[in-house]
């Protein structure tokens, strides 16, 4: 299964997998699921193709024999620090080790970019993703941010809170 950076042809793929993996029936199929949380799409193929046309960002996909679109992640550089967001694995083949080889070519993504440290933010009450997180070397940095008021990414339910995490790269 390659791992290769993502193009503006991938747009309706990812969107499709993003959406199926947080929100809605799918979702309910693996433990990424956040529609107890929120409602509504979590991206749209607006936003995937402006990340795509970015040059700060890049999108990981993880490719299975057939050739659909298994797992992403999305990736952009700030500075010496790489963002790691959007971890996506489809429901149906969550568990099955994907997850953990995209941020393992995220690490050597940011490595070659000469990035320092990834971060990322994750729903403060998703605390089996955080101890996730936590086993694969990110650290709860104290900084908590609000989620964004954009229906684009979701309706919250309740109010949200992201916290930021941290992977020093040696």
């Amino acid at each position: 299964m390659p791992i290769t950076i993502a193009t503006i042809i991938d747009t309706d793929e990812l969107t499709a997998l993003v959406n199926s993996a947080y929100r809605g029936e799918s979702a309910k199929q693996g433990w990424t699921n956040e529609s107890h949380l929120l409602d509504g799409q979590r991206i749209d193929n607006v936003i995937v193709l402006s990340y795509l046309q970015d040059n700060n960002v890049a999108i990981l996909k993880n490719i299975d024999h057939g050739g659909c679109i298994t797992g992403c992640v999305y990736l952009e550089v700030k500075g010496a620090q790489l963002y790691l967001g959007m971890l996506t694995v489809s429901p149906v083949e969550q568990g099955k080790g994907v997850g953990k080889m995209l941020l393992a070519k995220a690490d050597e993504y940011a490595r070659s970019k000469n990035c320092n440290a990834i971060t990322i933010t994750v729903i403060t009450t998703r605390s089996e993703l955080i101890a996730w997180y936590e086993r694969h070397g990110y650290v709860k940095t104290g900084e908590i941010r609000p989620f964004p008021n954009d229906e684009r990414f979701g309706i919250a339910k309740a109010p949200i809170e992201l916290l930021v995490m941290e992977k020093p790269l040696l």
